[in-house]
């Protein structure tokens, strides 16, 4: 039971009744947390197959040390150019079963949302690489002419035009640019001279199956955004531990907006033919250790941010202003409920704090829709053997008990009013 005698007071000091709130206790699993990377041989043929040591270094590279977006607007117009590159797959294949019209409505929305995240990135940006040359080496001009990708290039110019209109620069990939402003080095910048070399996999000199290409792409886009939202998270504690909570609330909701176009890319392994796709985990010898080793944890970018997502309820006493109360009191519940009646000059606290809990809604929607994606790609029963310890993350309690609890509390009482 709550005691809410002096939170009333905190609310309204007109409420004719001491409420009592149960808040119930956390569901408890089996395993204290179910996120831990692949044995280290899984993960190393996973990230040899993507060839993500040279991935990263095309994502760390500084070629501008004095531009401080570049770690994360560089990985990010490299994830976006790598999927220019599935777009070019797509389109160049010829199998008469394919259904091209759905991948290219689910492109356009994962090439429109890289785009919308783009955009919000460079908002703010004032020292970026700039000038007036177009790119030459990015695939989108060769996709905006080439007759058999003609309007869907088009129509991502166009994506590009509306939604760049509130950064200082455009990326120069051909897009009309009517208000003149100056073009992003983009081929300093995102070198697809560099990205384009790694088109081809390991295994796509002896293995005569077009979703091999299909599923190499679809991971490093994965791994291009991971690698940013990485980046982001570090940014945002940051911020937190500098007090720049308006600058950490900004970057909290592209966390959020990073995991959910991570579902959609996951998505699109629904559009592969299910007979290639199955002879081709056969023919890459894909297949699960263990009953818990699910494929996702072999990469190591995907633990590391869930885990990253997860450490954001550590900054919630100093956001808060408190420290945790070592008897299990609620300290922590009592300042988000006078933050949230507040407001005031502290929105910037409150906005930080809501984006949390939707980085985390989002995050456990990702591994929700991955179980989902395991049982229709490869049958339900490939799910019940490696999506366990998947299952255990969606379903464990809350990471931010406090918030919760304030919530929970604050319902209770405008139920009462009135």
């Amino acid at each position: 039971m709550v005691d809410t005698d002096c939170k009333r007071k905190l609310v309204s000091p007109d409420l004719p009744t001491k409420l009592h709130v149960t808040i119930p206790s956390p569901f408890k699993l089996p395993v204290s947390s179910p996120i831990s990377c692949s044995a280290p041989s899984s993960c190393s043929a996973y990230e040899l197959y993507l060839r993500l040591p040279e991935l990263r270094n095309l994502w760390s590279s500084r070629d501008f040390p004095r531009w401080s977006h570049e770690p994360i607007l560089k990985p990010s117009l490299q994830g976006l150019e790598i999927t220019f590159r599935l777009v070019l797959a797509v389109c160049s294949d010829n199998r008469p079963y394919i259904n091209h019209r759905e991948w290219n409505r689910r492109l356009d929305s994962i090439l429109t949302c890289q785009i919308k995240l783009i955009s919000s990135i460079s908002e703010e940006d004032e020292a970026a690489p700039v000038g007036n040359e177009r790119s030459t080496l990015s695939l989108l001009p060769q996709l905006a002419t080439w007759r058999k990708s003609e309007a869907f290039g088009k129509k991502i110019l166009s994506t590009i035009d509306k939604e760049m209109r509130f950064s200082k620069y455009t990326l120069g990939l051909g897009e009309q640019n009517i208000s003149g402003k100056p073009n992003l080095q983009y081929d300093a910048v995102c070198r697809p001279n560099e990205l384009y070399s790694l088109r081809n996999n390991p295994y796509a000199d002896h293995i005569d199956n077009n979703e091999n290409e299909t599923l190499y792409i679809l991971h490093q886009i994965i791994e291009s955004w991971l690698h940013v939202s990485s980046n982001l998270l570090k940014r945002i504690n940051t911020s937190i531990d500098k007090g720049r909570f308006g600058e950490a609330s900004r970057d909290v909701y592209l966390v959020e907006s990073i995991w959910k176009l991570l579902i959609e890319v996951e998505d699109l392994h629904l559009l592969m033919d299910p007979e290639d796709f199955l002879k081709l985990k056969k023919q890459l010898h894909i297949k699960t250790a263990g009953k818990n080793d699910a494929f996702c944890f072999r990469s190591r970018g995907l633990v590391e941010v869930m885990k990253m997502s997860k450490g954001l309820r550590e900054k919630v006493p100093f956001v808060l202003g408190v420290e945790v109360d070592p008897t299990g009191g609620p300290r922590l519940q009592e300042a988000a409920m006078r933050l949230y009646a507040r407001k005031g000059e502290e929105c910037d606290k409150i906005h930080l704090l809501q984006g949390m809990q939707g980085v985390e809604a989002a995050a456990k929607r990702f591994f929700f829709a991955y179980k989902q994606v395991v049982a229709a790609v490869m049958g339900s029963a490939e799910m019940n053997t490696e999506c366990d310890s998947v299952r255990q993350i969606f379903m464990e309690p809350t990471y931010f008990p406090s918030l919760d609890a304030a919530k929970t509390f604050l319902g209770e009482f405008w139920s009462h009013v009135g």
